[in-house]
């Protein structure tokens, strides 16, 4: 392949490395995850979220016809202004009852995407996936914890910690509009009260004030009215109050999205670089109908499309590098940086965009959480609280509710062939382990010969679970509750356990162990500067970062080469030598013969 054939440039393309033109990727693969841990005393449940919109604004007078063009001198529209929004409002529906008196599909909308789902079909694969559907290696699957899960879902349900209303059986005014269009910042759902905000007083557990969005011991009530008076487009800060505090904190999960981006600087991402280019999740993730573009379980690895103009018709995926930067991104002026450019460009038929200029993850300042070990779980400190054990930087390396950690900062991804095809563990799955005892919890295809792959750059979490002895089923188990069955209040993992597998309709033999997991994430954000990007020699060489990577000649790898033919080609080509020299010696005595003779 071209890749290969041009590898003898490589020694120029260390020298005029920083001649990259900019380009680079926002894929992301956003999902709704798991909240914070375990974190809430038991609230006091506030009034029917079932009442009805006051009566002074429910009146044709204030109700806007439905239109097929955009209303008004400018969007988005100054809401501040609105009758509707002005109040008061006892419960968040309300609010939405609201919002639906003008934006009458928006409900419909929502409700049959995988934000409100947490699931959908993957055609490629044949699963149904989401996160209600599989396993993950963080709080490990949603099912017997939804009460507390649903602090990062698009609706409202029950505000009673241990009743869950299935999102199928929730009425339109039940979608949160506030929750991606707040622009406050105050805006908060509470644990355990089905994803609703506060609505009265509510004590916040020591320890656990980044969940609740406060620096105080408490939370007071939510001003729905100047919220919804107050609403726009997402933001960062919006789309990050789920997405960069996944999997129990802030950068825990993905190692790319964590709260540095929601203000970042052009060093950590040159897209999002809030004094620059200053772009919002969705430049990248466009919506259509709350459709947005670019989710984790439907991952373009090797788009074909080519650059397109925003806001025109194409069959392209807006969330891929190509989608502005187009095939060929890399350009030059001179000569040498023209052949640089053209060089770097074959590389992009085999190479995503994200390895060569996402050098590193977690370089916001925050760590990720690289490994868990649900298998120390359970130790208590002496006054009978969770044992909590933290490092110098402050971030829990033990927390007797989840066990013990390992967090990582500037982390170099690992390598692999991506085709964009993710297989998953559905919940009900037994356990699988490869030659070393590890679980997939999800399975990445690609090689380099299947024509759809590149190499991509990931973060792989581990863990270690528990899982069913008997079945071999990997455990569900319910985490967090105020109930003796959760292991937050309990510590017990049979009771936990138990509790879990009833819920998810699964058989529970009683019998329990841990195995090691581990999970593939994508890394597509915190794009750094083209001047960052990897150089060379970061990967043409023994031990470099493509060392693992098969399909691939490198000059600079022991394992590309051969010692014994590569003396048998090196004699050969000395041999060759020798007999040139000894011809052209020969023609040269001849010469001088002949010139001699005359």
């Amino acid at each position: 392949m071209a890749f290969d054939r041009h590898h003898s440039r490589h020694s120029l393309l260390g020298l005029v490395m920083h001649a990259h033109q900019r380009w680079a990727s926002l894929v992301a693969v956003l999902l709704v995850t798991s909240a914070p841990a375990f974190c809430a005393e038991p609230p006091v449940a506030p009034p029917d979220s079932q009442a009805s919109l006051p009566a002074q604004y429910t009146t044709s007078s204030y109700v806007p016809n439905e239109v097929d063009r955009a209303v008004g001198q400018k969007t988005p529209q100054d809401h501040s202004k609105f009758k509707q929004l002005q109040g008061p409002f006892t419960t968040p529906e309300q609010v939405t009852q609201a919002c639906l008196s003008c934006h009458t599909q928006a409900a419909k909308q929502m409700m049959s995407t995988i934000h409100w789902t947490w699931k959908a079909w993957n055609p490629e694969t044949k699963q149904m996936v989401g996160k209600s559907q599989i396993y993950n290696t963080f709080c490990v699957s949603p099912v017997s914890n939804e009460q507390f899960c649903t602090v990062c879902h698009v609706g409202y349900g029950s505000t009673d910690p241990e009743k869950f209303i299935p999102f199928d059986q929730r009425t339109e005014d039940h979608v949160d509009c506030l929750v991606c269009h707040d622009q406050t910042k105050t805006y908060r759902k509470i644990p355990f009260i089905g994803g609703n905000p506060a609505l009265e007083k509510i004590a916040v557990r020591p320890g656990c004030n980044e969940v609740y969005g406060t620096d105080k011991p408490y939370v007071m009530p939510e001003d729905l009215a100047h919220i919804a008076q107050h609403v726009q487009a997402p933001t960062r800060y919006t789309c990050g109050a789920c997405h960069f505090y996944g999997g129990g904190g802030d950068g825990v999960k993905h190692g790319d999205l964590d709260s540095s981006l929601t203000n970042p600087g052009h060093e950590l991402d040159v897209h999002m670089d809030a004094k620059g280019l200053n772009f919002p999740c969705q430049k990248c993730h466009e919506a259509s109908d709350h459709r947005i573009s670019g989710e984790h379980y439907a991952f373009d690895a090797a788009p074909k499309a080519s650059a397109f103009m925003r806001g025109s018709q194409h069959n392209g995926n807006a969330a891929t590098c190509q989608s502005c930067h187009g095939q060929t991104p890399h350009h030059g002026g001179s000569l040498t940086s023209k052949t640089v450019a053209s060089t770097l460009n074959m590389h992009t038929r085999e190479i995503a965009c994200e390895t060569c200029h996402i050098p590193e993850f977690a370089r916001g300042g925050k760590p990720t959480k690289m490994n868990w070990n649900y298998a120390t779980a359970g130790k208590l400190a002496p006054n009978g609280s969770p044992l909590v054990i933290e490092d110098e930087h402050g971030f829990n390396t033990y927390w007797g509710v989840k066990g013990s950690f390992q967090w990582a900062e500037n982390v170099v991804p690992e390598y692999r062939w991506f085709n964009g095809t993710e297989r998953w563990m559905h919940v009900g799955d037994k356990i699988q382990p490869d030659k070393n005892g590890v679980v997939g919890v999800n399975d990445i295809s690609g090689s380099p010969t299947d024509g759809k792959s590149k190499i991509w750059p990931f973060k792989i979490s581990r863990n270690n679970q528990p899982y069913d002895t008997q079945t071999g089923t990997l455990a569900v188990f319910h985490s967090f509750g105020f109930d003796q069955d959760s292991f937050t209040m309990s510590y017990d993992w049979k009771k936990a356990i138990a509790a879990g597998m009833k819920a998810a309709n699964l058989p529970f033999s009683g019998q329990y162990g841990f195995v090691k997991t581990q999970m593939y994430w994508p890394i597509a954000h915190m794009v750094a500067p083209k001047t960052k990007a990897l150089g060379c020699a970061q990967c043409h060489a023994d031990n470099g970062r493509l060392q693992g990577i098969d399909g691939v000649y490198m000059p600079g790898r022991a394992k590309d080469h051969q010692p014994l033919i590569e003396r048998i080609g090196l004699l050969a080509a000395a041999l060759a030598l020798v007999g040139v020299l000894l011809h052209a010696l020969i023609r040269i005595v001849l010469s001088r013969r002949r010139r001699s003779s005359l």
